[in-house]
């Protein structure tokens, strides 16, 4: 295992122009690699496994179930292929959750043990994570070294891009600025109380299909929107090394966006899904399209491939990381 490198605090708060994968590390990604890890600080690989006693996750869409375990991603069928499977294409906190051997009371895992749960939920915003978080500190508060997953962002860059033009572009980039920090002060909150934390920054939105349909001008808002947002999250995040792993998912997409064919992709700009999510299945994709070649299932969540590399990084974040 490689050392984690510190994560570096003078850079600036928006992401640097579209990542260039160099051979070496396009190869690392193409492997499910570390590369696009962000250590938070620090020197040192993990000395023993680290074992959480539970796993919460907070956040929106892209980490929430249904009641009866439907996903905001693609959906797929049991071997009788009429029965939602929901174990099958795992979104990413499952992945993680299943390198403890983990399951959901949405989505148990058979054999494992249910001591993962998610609070996040559809449509929530960064204000929404502050109350996620007080929620579970009202009902018990975090164990010591909990393993708590956190993803949230997307749909307060869709508000504010909702915004312009009544609101002028650097008064928007300073608010996603604001709701960068807020989100970093809730993980450094769940830290003080015990918790170790995987965060992830949220999808670059100006290459999604969202993004995209909004014109050149339209899509390098968005993209400068989740910057802000993610450069504060970043910045803003205890940066030691031992309590917080950082996964960029903004630059996963950008090289994904680049060159889909190192993800085995047929398309990295479209979404495959017909329906609305939570109700996409593998029947109601897009004429011949399969779940696993696309990027995205809907014009602004990832599909199967983006959750499972998510997943992948995350989950060797949390096993590699010297918690």
């Amino acid at each position: 295992v490689r050392p984690n490198r510190p994560a570096r605090t003078d850079r600036p708060e928006e992401a640097p122009p579209m990542f260039q994968p160099t051979r070496r590390s396009l190869a690392w990604l193409i492997a499910g690699a570390a590369v696009l890890l962000a250590a938070c600080g620090g020197g040192t690989s993990q000395l023993q496994a680290f074992t959480p006693p539970r796993l919460p996750a907070f956040g929106d869409d892209s980490s929430s179930f249904t009641p009866d375990g439907r996903k905001y991603a693609v959906n797929e069928f049991g071997t009788d292929a009429v029965t939602l499977d929901c174990g099958a294409s795992p979104i990413w906190i499952q992945d993680v959750a299943r390198a403890f051997n983990f399951g959901f009371s949405q989505c148990p895992l058979s054999g494992g043990e249910t001591k993962a749960l998610t609070r996040a939920a559809p449509g929530a915003r960064v204000a929404d994570v502050v109350r996620q978080v007080d929620a579970h500190v009202a009902a018990g508060g975090f164990q010591p070294e909990e393993l708590v997953l956190v993803l949230a962002g997307t749909w307060d860059v869709v508000d504010l891009y909702a915004q312009f033009p009544a609101r002028s572009r650097d008064d928007l980039i300073n608010d996603a600025r604001a709701r960068g920090t807020r989100l970093a002060e809730q993980v450094n909150r769940m830290v003080g109380l015990g918790a170790r934390v995987v965060v992830s920054t949220m999808p670059d939105l100006g290459l999604s299909p969202y993004g995209l349909a909004q014109g050149t001008d339209g899509a390098k808002l968005l993209t400068d929107l989740s910057a802000a947002l993610n450069g504060r999250i970043r910045a803003s995040i205890i940066n030691d090394g031992r309590l917080i792993g950082l996964v960029r998912t903004d630059e996963f997409v950008q090289v994904a966006a680049r060159a889909p064919g190192a993800f085995a992709l047929d398309n990295a700009k479209d979404a495959v899904c017909r329906e609305a999510l939570p109700n996409c299945t593998t029947k109601t994709l897009v004429d011949g399209a399969r779940a696993t070649g696309y990027l995205w299932a809907s014009d602004r969540w990832l599909g199967t491939p983006g959750h499972r590399q998510l997943g992948l990084l995350a989950a060797a974040r949390a096993t590699l990381n010297p918690f």
